[in-house]
């Protein structure tokens, strides 16, 4: 059976997970990272030598890497829908999944750590905010993309939706508020953005208190 470390609050950690939700693919998991510890035993960095979350173990072929996880397992159990075998159609749908993690999460990620994980005494509201603003200019090219399309690269969902979805999960339901931030109207995502709230494996394992 598939065996995923990491803790289930993890975003990157939710990219498998969620996809093995969609699939049906069972698995066991273990607690590992954040308040759990454990990513600098040895045991451990013997599988993963950055001593990071998620890793899996396929019946002992061993990976790392959020991305690249959801890619092996797409292609392991033959979904081509969410993973194209098609060239240009594959390579449009990882273009997406790179920028999730060059652009949309590093824009969104100083708002989640100030928003979510510092104290109040400790946040920073101007970080907060330009971290916001960041984060939307990233959406709007992603909110153009979407004009006219259900998901991001077409009318089914693909592992783009799954590397941009949970992130866009935390963009929608951080307590902004907290800033005086107002996120800005983006039809085309908010549209998407609800159809993934229609997808029960979305609201399992995504759709959960933010933390």
């Amino acid at each position: 059976m598939l065996k995923i470390w990491g803790r289930a609050n993890s975003s990157n950690v939710q990219r498998p997970l969620w996809l093995c939700a969609e699939l049906g693919i069972p698995f066991e998991r273990f607690d590992v990272g954040g308040p759990f510890g454990q990513t600098r035993e040895p045991a451990y960095l013997a599988m993963n030598p950055n001593a990071l979350i998620p890793t899996i173990d396929d019946d002992g072929f061993v990976l790392w890497e959020s991305n690249t996880i959801i890619r092996y397992l797409a292609a392991r159990h033959e979904a081509h829908d969410w993973y194209p075998t098609a060239l240009q159609a594959r390579a449009r749908v990882e273009q997406w999944m790179d920028w999730s993690n060059t652009v949309f999460a590093p824009a969104l990620t100083p708002a989640f750590w100030g928003l979510i994980r510092h104290a109040p005494a400790e946040r920073d509201a101007d970080a907060v905010i330009a971290s916001g603003e960041k984060s939307a200019a990233a959406l709007a090219i992603l909110d153009a993309q979407l004009a006219g399309r259900d998901y991001v690269c077409g009318e089914t969902p693909t592992l783009a939706d799954i590397s941009l979805g949970i992130n866009a999960y935390r963009w929608m339901n951080m307590p902004w508020n907290l800033v005086g931030y107002s996120r800005p109207e983006m039809p085309s995502l908010a549209a998407w953005y609800r159809r993934l709230a229609q997808r029960p494996a979305y609201r399992q394992v995504v759709m959960t208190p933010i933390t």
